[in-house]
Formats: C-alpha cells, structure tokens, sequence
C-alpha cells in the first residue's frame, strides 16, 4: 500500500467513519478491530461484507442488538499458561466471560431460521459451558476465590474463622479485664501484620506481656500481641499459608484446563470481533440511515441523493451524480464555499466506506465501484522546513499520483493548477487530467479556471458540472448540477457586498474580451436553467393540483352514485311494502275460502274458487318478479359468526326483518315479522349483526374506547385501566355475550401491574359456572398480562 493512498485516506476522513464505527461496537476486542479496518478492492470481498451488513441489520430489526461485552483478548494469557504459567484471577474470568459471550452469541439465532451469510460464523462458535461454570463459581472477582472452589480450600477457611473466633474470645477477656483496662488505649481488638493485637497506652507496654508489632505515628500506642494470643495466632498463620498454597493450586489447574482450550478459545474471540464489527457497521448504518450500494468493479459510479456521512444530517444537502457511464471524467467548477470539495470527498469516502463494507449514506440503487487505491490531492502541504509553496505541495502530490494511476485508479483533484499563474496553471491542470484519463483512471477535478470548462465542453468524455450559487442571498445551494458549468460570481458577490460600481466596471473592462463572453453566455445559460426549473416546478404544482381535482372530482361522483342508489332502494322498498300488504291480504283471503270450501259441497265452485286463488297469488309473483329482477344484487359481508335465538335477519327475497324465535332440528328458523310467522332456510336469511338485541347503546359507561361491540363478538376484552369493581361487572356481560355467541374461549387482558386485578379476574372465573378452566397466557399471548379461559 504506498504512502500517497495512506495519505489519501487521512484526507478523504476514514479514520473519524471507523471512528464513529467503533463507538457502535460492545468490546474492546471489537473497537480496535473497527480503527484498523481497511479498504479492500476485491469485489467478491466487498459484496461479502456488504451482505453480511445487510443480514446483521436484519436481525437487529427482529431481535435486537447482540451485546459483546465480555470480548477481551486472551491470547497473551493463553500462551502463557499453555507453557505451564498460572493465570491470575482477572485473566480467568476474562477467559470466562469470552466462553459465556459465546454461548450468548450463538444462542442469537436459532436453527429453524432461515440462513444467512452470518451462519458460518455463528456455527464456528464453540461455547465451552464446563469451563465457564468452573471459572465463575471459583473465582469472584479479581480479589477474591470463592470457598467453593475446592472442599480443601473450604475446610481451610472453616478453621481459619473458627481460630479467628477464638483469638477474639481470647483477647476480648483481657481488654474487658478491670486489671488491663488501665492500661488500653482503647477497648477494641485490631490487625497488624496479620495479626491480632490490642492497643497499649506507651507508658503501659511492660505492664501487658506480649509482642509489640506497630507503634502509632505520635508514639503514644502500641499494637501489643498479648502472649496468650501468640500460639493462636501462629496457628491463624499457618491456616493462611494453607490457604495461600490451595489457592494457588486452584488457579494453576484453571490455567492448565484453559491452556487444553487454547484453540477454541482463540477461535472463539477471532469469531466474536468479526461478528461485533459486523454488527457495529449495521447499528453504524441505521445511524446514518444507510444502504447497501450495488457494487460492481468497472469504474461505474451512479450516486443518489448521497450525504456526506460526517456532516450534520439536518445541514447535509444530498448530492446525486455519476461518473464512468457515458463519460470518465468530471470537472466541477463554482464559487468557493460551494461545495465543490465536500463532493470531493463525498465520492471518495462513501467508496471507501463501501470497501470496507460499510452501508452508505445514499438513496436505494445507488451505485459504486471497488478501486485499486483512491489517490488524492485535497488541500495542501505547505512546509518552511521543506520550503514548499501552497503550488509545490500540490504539484508535489500530483508527481506520485500521475506515477501510480492506472485503469483501477479514481484520482481526485481539488483546486488543480491552482497557486500559480493562471495561463500555465491552466495548461498543465489540462496536461494533467488528459494523462490520467489515457492512463484508463476515473478523474473528478475541481477548477476556477475558464480554459478547464472549455477543455470539458469540448472534449469526448469529460463533463462540467457545478455548485449552485444564489446570487440574491450570497449563500450556496451545495445542489451539484452535471454538464452545467458553473461561475465564480466574484463580480456579482463583490457588488452586492458593496463594492464601488467604478471599481467593478473598470476590473470588467480589464477582462479578456474572449473570457467575458464566454461568462456571457455561462450567465444566460444559467438563467435559462433556472427559468426551466422554475417552469418544471410550476409543471409539477399544477399537475398535483389536478389530481387532487380529480380526486375530489371522483369523490363526488361516488357521492351521487350512493346517493342515487339510497333513492332507488327506498323506492324499492316502499313497493316492496305494498306487495306485502297484498301478499297478507291475499293469504287472510286464502284463509277465509278455505273456510267456506269445507261449506260447499258443490265441487265446482270449488274448483272456481282454487282458480281464481291461484290467478291472484300468481299475478302478485309476477309483480314481485319483475321488482326483484330490476334491482341489483348487494354484495354482502360474510357474517362473524352463527344465528342466534333473539338475533334480526333479513329475509333475501323480501327484503324485510324478521326475528328468529326458535331454531328447528332441520336447520330451518322460526321467525317472527311483525304479526306474520314462517319459517325459512338458513339460505334465504341474512343475519343483521349491527341489529344485534344485545347491544344496548348506554348501557354501560366507556372505558378509554375499549367497550365491547356485540355486531362482531370479540374473543378478547380488555380491563386495563379499571378498578376491581367496575371490571368484574365488564367481565361478567362479556362472559355472557361470549358463551350466547359459542365462542368456545377469551382473551382478558388485565395487565401484570400489582396483580389485584388480575386476582379479581381469577376470582370471577372460579364463580362462573359456564367456565370450563382457565390459565395465564404463555408466550406470545401476553405472558402474566393476560388470561385464557374456555367454556364448558
């Protein structure tokens, strides 16, 4: 990797992305592994990392982010014990804590999921749960070993308390003595050296037999050992030696069974900070609300509406361009402060972002390539001590990028041939670029100068482009316009700043007559851009406009659609209601010759009568018929659930309501329409549920819009939010309207909270009787929040 690219990647701000990069992942491990991430130009590589990204974010989504915090490097330590050397207590349970990270980490995903490119790696994972356990339940802390480590260590510390206790008895007999009380500091039993002691006043040491271990900083106390305690306390000692030795033993044979482990541990680590940088480029991504270009390795650059990720999101004015496609090289002019360098560095570092395998900050499709080095020269080098110029730093950069560049090479320049005078600056900034084009690398240059923006218009190949600049504010847009070339503007700037207009006409007569026009005509240019854009928008207000006219317009025809259909269906209805006023008339009619048939014996009149009968019902038929056929067929929603006794139907062929009073053992319903009686198939009756009998509006008070509504019996109801009193009344009507409905069980949501409404609950359901048993919700039914109860 040469020097020029190193430089390159400090220019184009790698280093503060990886940066940012490290700061999303969970371990130390996994922050450096993220500073030290380089550029890769392999595109198979690339697509790799990119869809390993993608995948992480995805699961991220679904599951939440994995935590690496135990992720530290072992290896040292590894080493070390592996060549017999025994562990300190700290190294262990880092040992440890890489082992339960990766038990955690590969229980993330699940094998019933479907695959990922993130499968090798989660599978590479070896947990070790033995080693685990015995690490965590013998040591601590990095201080402390745990009594359970071993019986041996256990029994140690057994007597070690119990030999302390008796020292305590012994010397709390002499400090609570009236014979040595005179001659004690105070009355307290203490440490020194390891061991314990009593406070003598100075003038007092020969009067308490023992062995004087400290003297307090004044002189006036002395730590004495009274000779009673010596034996005890050599016997204290030597239990802790004994602890010392068992202790170490302990550690030594941890070390020994994690040096047996080397090579899963290592792998294990290796497999964690690969997975923790993955993981911290999708946080990093959702961060930066990025995606996954389309990489692809031709040069080809396609960028839309890309930010620069290091830029204040709500500042940042999203650029789109592209380069490689129907030309190779770019040539972005403008006033300063425009944003030409931002663009610069925005195609440089989303590039090299990409390599890395990092999403970008750019619109969906967008399109990169992998390049062999990115060489630029951005800003200069000036240097005393080397006696460079702003002009001979550049120039210096650009003798090794013209070295190394090639068909895999993207070069950018900022400001080429600037710092000299501005003919040659011109003439070798051209040179420059031509070069670098025949030597097959893509260019994007950022330029002042006039004869660069002629060599752009009228070379194969080469574009100009700009930094919109608003004259009116004195402000850029930072909108990048491709095959526009753009103006410095220092006279409109100047002017509107407040410099003396003799000033300006005499620096414009002072300009070339040639260069003039051509600003002329870049000037014209511009406003004609500027009127098309204004007349697009205008184009674009006008046609959202008139689809909201039409919207609008499409609204009102619907209107009278339904309108017009109200009208005929009322219409209907009402000759609907004559033809059952007939119909009954007729059938009360029927009624009465039937009476007088059984007093006739002459059989023709009978005949005569069953005649004229017949006659009447089948002109009433005919009548209803012709009705029926001139009126369209409703398409009618598919009922929630079964008909009920007390339920209001609609009988098809009649179009009225009836209610079912009984349901037969055929099937057929019993319904009653006003005075009338039938019975009719479940085929020729339309159950009415918003006629529901047991919805009675009022009823009961609203309880933060969750009130049962009976034209679709819910199989749930939810009491959040009430007191005891008034939810066992909400649940009592429920229960009813739910068996009444077949439901064959409900959902009651009552929250976990303190757990006195959830207990009300259980109480209500124990009374019911219609209750068959019930349960607290499992997962993914609401867990302790709800209860699931099923009818007998």
């Amino acid at each position: 990797m040469s020097e020029l690219y190193e430089k390159s990647l400090l220019k184009l701000e790698l280093d503060q992305v990886l940066g940012l990069l490290s700061q999303c992942a969970g371990s130390e491990g996994g922050k450096a592994a993220c500073l030290v991430l380089h550029p890769t130009s392999d595109l198979e590589d690339v697509e790799l990392m990119l869809s390993q990204t993608t995948a992480a974010s995805d699961l991220c989504t679904k599951k939440g982010n994995p935590v690496f915090g135990d992720v530290t490097d072992v290896s040292a330590s590894l080493e070390r014990a592996d060549r017999g050397g025994s562990l300190q207590p700290i190294e262990l349970l880092r040992i440890a804590g890489i082992l339960r990270c990766a038990r955690n980490i590969k229980g993330y995903v699940s094998e019933d999921e479907a695959a990922t490119v993130l499968d090798p790696l989660f599978k590479a994972l070896t947990p070790n749960k033995y080693l685990e356990d015995r690490i965590f339940v013998a040591i601590l802390s990095e201080e402390e070993i745990a009594d359970a480590a071993s019986p041996a260590l256990a029994d140690i510390r057994r007597h070690m308390r119990i030999q302390a206790g008796k020292i305590r008895d012994s010397l709390q007999k002499i400090i609570s003595s009236p014979a040595y009380s005179k001659y004690l500091r105070e009355p307290i039993i203490t440490i020194r050296q390891g061991r314990y002691v009593v406070p003598v006043k100075s003038e007092c040491k020969n009067d308490v037999p023992g062995l004087v271990h400290d003297v307090s900083a004044t002189g006036s106390t002395y730590f004495v050992e009274p000779m009673s305690a010596v034996n005890a306390n050599n016997a204290l000692r030597e239990l802790e030696i004994k602890e010392k030795k068992e202790i170490e033993r302990i550690l030594a044979e941890l070390s020994a069974e994690a040096a047996a482990y080397r090579e899963a541990i290592d792998l294990d680590y290796a497999m964690l900070v690969q997975l923790d940088v993955i993981f911290a480029k999708a946080k990093l991504a959702y961060r930066m609300r990025a995606w996954a270009p389309i990489m692809n390795d031709k040069g080809r650059v396609e960028l839309r509406n890309a930010r620069h990720p290091l830029i204040d999101p709500k500042a940042v004015v999203p650029i789109s361009l592209r380069l490689g496609t129907d030309f190779d090289t770019m040539v972005i002019t403008g006033p300063n402060t425009g944003g030409k360098t931002v663009t610069l560095k925005t195609i440089g570092l989303l590039t090299l972002m990409a390599e890395c395998g990092l999403h970008v900050p750019a619109g969906d499709g967008s399109v990169l390539s992998t390049f062999d080095a990115i060489l630029a020269d951005i800003g200069d080098e000036q240097s005393i001590a080397q006696s460079l110029s702003t002009f001979s730093s550049h120039m210096k950069t650009i003798v090794d990028v013209v070295a190394q560049c090639d068909d895999r090479t993207l070069v950018l320049f900022d400001e080429l041939g600037a710092g000299t005078d501005p003919a040659e600056g011109a003439a070798l900034a051209t040179a420059i670029i031509e070069f670098c084009r025949k030597m097959g690398s893509r260019v994007v240059a950022t330029t002042h100068y006039a004869e660069l923006k002629l060599y752009a218009m009228r070379t194969q190949g080469v574009i100009n482009a700009s930094c919109e600049f608003d004259i009116e504010t004195l402000r850029p847009t930072y909108k990048l316009l491709i095959g526009i070339p753009g103006k410095s503007n220092a006279f409109a700037i100047s002017r509107k700043l407040g410099l003396s207009e003799d000033i300006l006409k005499e620096a414009d007569d002072l300009v070339d007559k040639s260069d003039k026009n051509f600003e002329d005509v870049l000037s014209q240019l511009e406003q004609q851009r500027q009127q098309m854009e204004s007349a697009r928008r205008e184009a674009e207000r006008l046609k959202q406009e008139t689809a909201k006219i039409k919207q609008q317009s499409e609204e009102y025809n619907e209107q009278l659609r339904k309108e017009r259909e109200k009208a005929m269906e009322s219409a209907r209805r009402e000759a609907q209601h004559i033809i059952e006023e007939a119909r009954t008339a007729a059938n009360l009619a029927s009624e009465e010759l039937k009476a007088l048939r059984k007093q006739l014996q002459d059989s023709a009149d009978t005949t005569g009568i069953n005649q004229r009968q017949a006659e009447l019902r089948r002109n009433l038929n005919e009548v209803e018929d012709k009705l029926r056929a001139k009126q369209p067929e409703k398409a009618r929603p598919k009922p929630t659930r079964g008909i009920l006794v007390g339920d209001t139907v609609e009988l098809l062929k009649l179009g009225t309501k009836a209610n079912v009073i009984a349901i037969n053992k055929d099937g057929t319903y019993q319904l009653q329409a006003g005075i009338l009686k039938m019975t009719a198939k479940a085929d020729e009756i339309y159950l009415l549920e918003q006629d529901n009998p047991y919805e009675v509006k009022g009823a009961r008070p609203k309880h933060s819009g969750r009130e049962m509504k009976m034209t679709a019996m819910p199989m749930e109801v939810d009491l959040r939010g009430m007191d005891a009193v008034e939810a066992e009344c909400v649940l009592d009507r429920f229960m009813d309207e739910a068996m009444r409905s077949n439901l064959s069980q409900v959902r009651i949501i009552h929250g976990k909270g303190t757990g006195v409404l959830r207990a009300a609950v259980q109480q209500s359901l124990k009374r019911n009787k219609f209750v068959k048993k019930f349960r607290l919700g499992q997962y993914g039914e609401g867990e302790d929040g709800v209860t699931i109860a099923e009818f007998r």
